[in-house]
């Protein structure tokens, strides 16, 4: 109790700190967010914490078709993919798990207490501006206490409305097509209100078949061609958005819908020779309408608001008269979320700043599933943090408290409420002047809480689960150099060692048969990787050229039990070395980019054992697109056309054991600018 007392009090003290350095009085100096997105920098971002960023054009160029598929390319980060485009993608930043990865849309988190994964494939890059991962935390002391909440996080940055000079609508209209029977156009809408309000609607379809051909291999030794069936996908999304510039600040408001169904291939194993029976069924409705306020009272005190109100309904089938090894499951969850933040920045000299930040969300679940207990839970985070910045050395530091207390309708069913300080110090360091060389470093200490699956899932549920505790340790550096010379424009480069910790990993034991499981604190993870990335642009014969590799180390032993057989093993699906290659090229109206990506050798259990490699697979893709200008130069209008083959070499491949992945496949893409 006086943990939470603890929180209450300072919220108090806050509020009296903001009456007092409003006295101080407005200025004029406008912090104008908006002007600084649309600035799509080809660049590796020079956070203080690891950072990796695409931007812009950097996005449109690629393969890719979701965010899951775009962060595929950066180091350190493995997709899980359930196999073609309707299976779940979920993202896992330096072996931690995914639970531990938070992911913000436009500066707000996207919450999913029940099982605290958010399905990146439902996030589409048309109207997005840019896409970053940050190890550790942002490099920022002025954010919500829930930036400060995870052991990494994926930002999602849609676009902001930007208007040519004396224009006032901006039109886009989509389409693309290709492989599985896509069809998936989009519209885009953007209107300037007045030189301070602007609105923002788009929306897009997308339908596929999902059904592809792939071969695997029969007991015998034969290579065998099959058809990945139950793979469609029908999904809507609905976006719109209003953003205001005020004297001193900005703000913003949004709303979101998405809608679809989904069929679930399931994995393929061959109960009969050639035959693939799954017919699982989801359906899937989200909205949320979040705002945000950001304004400048003084020079001393910057003040952030944040509010937010989520909706999320999943419907999930399994019926045994279409798939006999299945059992019967027709359960509907339905997640209520209510968010509010308060974020206080304190320069108190041009070198010292503090910040002071609250949080406070409910999240509520409903099912219909047998003895569900209906948890409801109430978070309380509080955040303070402080910099500083010298000419040689910056310095950040943060204290997160959290105070969670849930309850449910079933007496004494829930879990006994947590409080829990977690500390996080961050360096960098620049000893040359003349040169771009800075040297960074971080420790953080964070934790993930049980989900409402880990403690509440009838039949599964473990009330007296801990939560599960993250240790990082992490040293690098950046470089950065630009040529005046007609060749080479520039490089960067970025490299980071890590070491992290995961205690009282949380994990699934079977418990009195197949359909009954029970949630431990049972393992103990210690994880040693390297990441690095390196990028650099040039220009010869008149083609303008980029290109971005990336590679990644990762060492990943369980530690949980020293007399196991396989103490030290490496943990499932984690690759020791994996990479990518992005090379674009620009001449004229022209671009052609080509990519690639491997994953190396992996095990597909705790057990390594030979009956468990998963061998290295890679991919490699190619998009090539054209501009056309239209009309006359009072109204000039642009379509770009795009054709992207993936998968040239149709590698047959699996990301997560008997799931198989799509081999080569196509996409055209049309879109016009008015």
């Amino acid at each position: 109790m006086k943990f939470r007392s603890w929180g209450i009090l300072v919220f108090v003290l806050q509020g009296m700190l903001f009456l007092q350095t409003e006295s101080f009085g407005q200025i004029a100096a406008v912090e104008d967010t908006l002007k600084a997105v649309t600035v799509a920098a080809q660049r590796i971002v020079k956070e203080v914490s690891p950072a990796q960023v695409l931007t812009g054009e950097q996005l449109q160029r690629l393969s890719s078709f979701s965010v899951a598929d775009a962060i595929r390319y950066f180091s350190g980060a493995q997709i899980k993919d359930y196999g073609g485009v309707g299976g779940l993608k979920s993202v896992n930043i330096r072996s931690l798990g995914s639970q531990h990865v938070g992911v913000f849309y436009d500066g707000i988190e996207i919450g999913n207490a029940q099982n605290g994964i958010v399905d990146l494939g439902r996030f589409s890059l048309d109207n997005m501006e840019a896409v970053s991962v940050y190890n550790g935390q942002k490099s920022s002391i002025f954010q919500p206490a829930k930036d400060f909440s995870s052991a990494s996080a994926v930002y999602l940055q849609p676009k902001y409305p930007v208007f040519a000079p004396g224009k006032k609508d901006n039109i886009s209209i989509g389409m693309k097509t290709g492989s599985f029977g896509l069809a998936n156009p989009s519209f885009l809408w953007e209107r300037k209100l007045s030189d301070k309000l602007t609105l923002s609607a788009s929306t897009e379809y997308m339908y596929t078949t999902g059904r592809y051909r792939f071969t695997y291999s029969t007991k015998g030794g034969y290579d065998t061609t099959a058809t990945r069936h139950n793979g469609d996908v029908r999904m809507e999304r609905v976006e719109v958005g209003l953003f205001g510039i005020t004297d001193n600040g900005h703000w913003k408001v949004k709303a979101y819908f998405y809608d679809s169904e989904r069929g679930y291939p399931g994995a393929s194993v061959r109960e009969e020779p050639g035959r693939f029976r799954h017919q699982d069924r989801q359906w899937d409705d989200s909205f949320f309408l979040q705002a945000s306020l950001k304004n400048t009272f003084s020079k001393r005190y910057s003040l952030l608001l944040n509010g937010k109100y989520a909706y999320d309904y999943l419907h999930y089938l399994s019926d045994p008269r279409e798939d006999v090894t299945t059992m019967y499951v027709n359960s509907h969850f339905r997640q209520n979320e209510g968010y509010f933040s308060a974020a206080h920045l304190f320069a108190i000299t041009p070198w010292w700043s503090v910040s002071l930040s609250d949080d406070f969300s409910v999240n509520k679940l409903n099912a219909d599933l047998a003895d569900f207990v209906y948890p409801t839970r109430y978070s309380f985070l509080n955040a303070v943090a402080t910099s500083l910045s010298f000419e040689k050395v910056k310095l950040q530091a943060s204290l997160l408290h959290t105070y969670v207390k849930d309850k449910t309708k079933v007496e004494s069913a829930q879990a006994s409420s947590r409080n829990r300080f977690t500390p996080s110090v961050v360096a960098s360091y620049k000893p040359f002047k003349e040169t771009d060389l800075t040297f960074r470093a971080f420790y953080k200490k964070i934790f993930r809480l049980p989900t409402f699956n880990d403690l509440y899932y009838t039949f599964v549920g473990n009330k007296y689960l801990k939560p599960e505790f993250t240790t990082q340790y992490d040293l690098g550096f950046v470089y950065r150099k630009d040529f005046k010379d007609r060749f080479f424009k520039g490089v960067e480069a970025q490299a980071d060692v890590y070491y992290n910790q995961v205690k009282d990993k949380i994990v699934a034991l079977p418990a009195s048969n197949q359909f009954r499981w029970t949630m431990l604190n049972f393992g103990k993870v210690e994880i040693m990787g390297f990441d690095a990335a390196l990028q650099g642009a040039f220009k010869t014969c008149g083609i303008d050229f980029t290109t971005r590799l990336t590679y990644t180390y990762q060492k990943a032993m369980d530690v949980t039990d020293k007399t196991s057989q396989w103490y030290k093993g490496q943990i499932p699906y984690i690759p020791w070395h994996s990479g990518s290659v992005i090379v674009g090229a620009d001449y004229r109206k022209w671009s052609l980019t080509y990519s690639f990506i491997y994953t190396g050798e992996r095990y597909e259990s705790v057990a390594n054992i030979v009956e468990n490699y998963a061998p290295a697979w890679y991919t490699h893709d190619m998009a090539v697109s054209r501009d056309f200008i239209l009309g006359g130069k009072s109204s000039p209008k642009r379509l770009k056309v795009a054709l992207e083959l993936n998968n040239i070499f149709n590698q047959q491949y699996e990301v997560v054991q008997c799931y198989p992945m799509p081999g080569t496949n196509f996409k055209i893409r049309l879109r016009l600018d008015l």
